[in-house]
Parts: structure tokens; C-alpha cells; sequence
């Protein structure tokens, strides 16, 4: 299937089609080959892509390096407790490709997919058409950077920027940052502002925030003692929260480290509400900055709370946690900036992305052009999906989870194939 663009009439088939070559695609490849079903992965750019060119330098994991499981691959490095940077997690997704050599094609484009008479799909690329019984969909939800209409109406004079084209500080125009988000990225890329000195303003969300270290160990450490990363989707208590809510925000970035954003605006960030519109220099915000702090911080002890409920519960003898204590509020709420006036030369926009299914003609997404799927599998006849969050557990679209993710989906598609095959 090396070259499936073909100069006459036959259109090449293959049993399984994969279409993304990040490390979820790749983890069921692994599973396929070890059973010996034939397939290939389609990748648009080259494997790993988004590890490679979607991330700033400073990057790092923020979970700790021993949740990084991917099949046959678990790591094995010196530094289980530590936070792979960009580089190091590139050379591990790297290692694990080789391990195996998966069937990949890259710079290949995947433009249509759709049921076939007969069954199974017919496939459009950008290196020709093929059949494929079965379909993988694993593109991920990365694709359409998100940036708010009103953008449109900033300045001209202002620089804006989303967060997957941010690097560096220094990319950025002298004077004040405004970063706008406070998921992972955004909270993150603030720090990297205020660890090199330069003035730092944030737009604060209603992101939740996680401890990092707890009671002497990290929190993630203490989660999954306590169970936490097994609980399914079908088990949570609230799944809409679940599948709806912003990660928590924390940093592996020095060895991992909390991000308390009220500490930082006595450092000297500038914290505001959520952005509620923009024209001219002219920004402005609500006035849910406090309610924002306070419900991240409610996250905050929730989590505590869960840690020390299994700490009692094995009667596991660590020290105590000090008290919490909310070291800054904001005296007043600032709904309105001239960014001229406040010197704010560039925006930095970290609100997400939008997957993009354009491509995907099969009847598999709701009405907001979400997948539906229970554990990936859809109602559509050998089509699936994998590396989204909750496809599964927390675990999913993660490093932690991939494995049994995949390994799932692998059944499926060797049931399918075997099922196939006896008709």
C-alpha cells in the first residue's frame, strides 16, 4: 500500500484505514500489527506533528513522566516524577514509532470519507482514493485555533497571536502581553512572560486549578492511588462537567509547580475578568474575576479534600497541609482597558480550538458536529474514533490512558475483521 495512487482504473483497498499519525493513531497500529491485521495511518504532515511545531519552547508535560503508558512503551527514563520538555517528549514518541515501525504514510491528507455501497468507506486524499473496511479516526480535537469574532475589531497596531503559534516572548512587541485564558496554555504562557520580566496581563477564566504537590506527594499521584483516573464517563457523577469542563490548570515547568493566580497578581500580573468584547485599543471585561479566583480555588480544595478522604481512609501517616489561605483579592472590578493607555501591544489569544469534520460524511456527530460514540465506537459500522478526552476515563486523549484506549478499539477491529471474514 505503499503507493495506493494508482494510474488506471483499480482503486487500492486496505482491511483498516487509520487517519492521524499522533500517538493515539499510532498506539492502535501498535495493537493491529500484533495481531497481524493489515492497515495503514495516514498522516497529513508528519507523525507527531503537533508535539513537534504546535508547542512553545518552554513546554512541558504536566503530568509526571510515569503516566506517560503507551503500548509496549511505558517510560523508562531516570526522572518518573519529572516533566518531559517539549524535546524529550518528541524523542519518547519518537522511540515508540521505531519500537514498531507502524505503517504510516506522511504529507498524505485525508479530504472525504463516506459509507460505500456494499459497506465499508470510501476515502478521498490527497495521494488518490482508496476503500478501507474499517476507519480510525484519530485527528484529534486540534484543529481550528479559536479566536473570538470581536478580534476582528481590535486595532490594527495591536499584534494578536493564538497560542499555537507562540514560542517565545520575544516574538512579541515591547510593552505589556495580555493573555487572554486561563486553561493550561494560557496560565502557562503567563508564566513564561513574568519569569523573563516582562509586563504580563491576564484575562481570567472559570478554569478550575489543581494542587501540585499535597501532603508530600504530587496530586496526580494521590488520584491515581485513590482511583480517581479509572472512574469511566458511564460512572461519573457529573459527566457533563466532565466532558465540558476547561482542564485543571498546574505547571510541571521547574520540576512541577502550582499555579496560585493570586500570587502571581502580588508578583505583579494584572488580573481581569472573563473578555466580554474589543474594539479600537478598547478591551473590556466582566466583572467575574473574584467569582473566577474563588471557583478555581473551590477546585482546589475539592481536590484536597478528595486526597485527604483516602489518606484517612488507609490511615497513611504523612504530615498535615498548612492552612489555605487566599493571599490576594481584587479591590475592585476592572471591566474596561484602553490598551493603548495600559501600553498592552500584544494579545496572545489561549481559549482552544475546534475539531473540524468537515471531511467526515458519515452520520457519527450530533448536531454540534461532535462524534458519538460509546468508548469510540460508533453506531456506523467499523468506524471509530480515539485520542479524545473522556473517550473512556480522564486518562483518555492523555498519555496515561492511550494504552487501554487503543487496546479496546483493537478488539473491536479484530472482531469486526474475524466477523468479516465468516459471513
Amino acid at each position: 500500500m505503499k503507493g495506493f495512487l494508482m494510474t488506471d482504473d483499480t482503486v487500492p483497498h486496505v482491511p483498516v484505514l487509520i487517519i492521524g499519525g499522533g500517538q493515539a493513531g499510532l498506539s492502535v497500529s501498535w495493537y493491529l500489527m500484533q495481531e497481524g491485521i493489515e492497515h495503514i495511518v495516514l498522516e497529513r504532515h508528519r507523525k507527531f506533528e503537533s508535539w513537534r511545531n504546535n508547542r512553545w519552547d518552554s513546554f512541558c508535560l504536566v503530568t509526571p513522566n510515569w503516566q506517560c503508558r503507551l503500548p509496549g512503551w511505558h517510560y523508562k527514563g531516570a526522572d518518573p516524577d519529572g516533566f518531559m520538555l517539549r524535546q524529550e517528549i518528541v524523542d519518547y514518541l519518537d522511540g515508540f514509532a521505531e519500537s514498531f515501525s507502524p505503517p504510516i504514510r506522511e504529507g498524505v491528507d485525508v479530504t472525504h470519507v463516506s459509507p460505500r455501497d456494499g459497506g465499508g468507506y470510501w476515502i478521498e486524499t490527497s495521494s488518490g482514493n482508496l476503500t478501507a473496511d474499517q476507519v480510525v479516526v484519530a485527528t484529534g480535537g486540534y484543529d481550528n485555533p479559536i479566536v473570538p469574532s470581536y478580534a476582528a475589531d481590535l486595532d490594527a497596531s495591536i499584534l494578536q497571536m493564538h497560542s499555537r503559534d507562540y514560542r517565545r516572548p520575544s516574538q512579541l512587541p515591547e510593552g505589556g502581553t495580555l493573555i487572554v485564558g486561563t486553561g493550561q496554555s494560557g496560565v502557562q504562557i503567563m508564566d513564561d512572560f513574568h519569569l523573563e520580566g516582562r509586563p504580563v496581563h491576564l484575562a481570567v477564566g472559570p478554569a478550575p486549578r489543581s494542587p501540585r504537590k499535597y501532603r508530600g506527594r504530587d496530586a496526580t499521584d494521590w488520584l491515581y492511588d485513590a482511583g480517581t483516573y479509572a472512574v469511566t464517563i458511564d460512572n461519573h457523577p457529573d459527566p457533563i462537567k466532565a466532558l465540558t469542563q476547561t482542564n485543571h490548570y498546574m505547571s510541571g515547568r521547574d520540576g512541577g509547580k502550582e499555579i496560585d493566580l493570586r500570587k502571581y497578581a502580588l508578583e505583579g500580573v494584572r488580573l481581569y475578568g472573563s473578555v466580554a468584547s474589543a474594539l479600537g485599543t478598547t478591551m473590556t471585561f466582566l466583572p467575574d474575576l473574584e467569582k473566577n479566583l474563588d471557583d478555581a480555588d473551590r477546585s482546589y480544595l475539592g481536590i484536597c479534600k478528595q486526597i485527604d478522604a483516602w489518606i484517612a481512609a488507609q490511615a497513611i501517616n504523612v504530615p498535615e497541609a498548612p492552612p489555605f489561605e487566599k493571599v490576594w483579592r481584587p479591590a475592585q472590578e476592572i471591566t474596561e482597558v484602553d490598551l493603548a493607555e495600559a501600553d498592552i501591544t500584544s494579545i496572545i489569544w489561549a481559549i482552544g480550538f475546534r475539531p473540524d469534520y468537515s471531511w467526515l460524511k458519515v452520520d457519527c456527530l450530533d448536531q454540534r458536529g461532535k462524534p458519538v460514540f460509546r468508548r469510540g465506537v460508533t453506531n456506523a459500522p467499523g468506524l471509530y474514533f480515539i485520542g479524545l478526552g473522556w473517550l473512556n476515563t480522564w486518562g483518555s486523549g492523555r498519555f496515561l490512558g492511550i494504552e487501554e484506549d487503543s487496546r479496546y478499539l483493537a478488539e473491536h477491529i479484530v472482531a469486526f475483521q474475524k466477523d468479516r471474514l465468516a459471513a
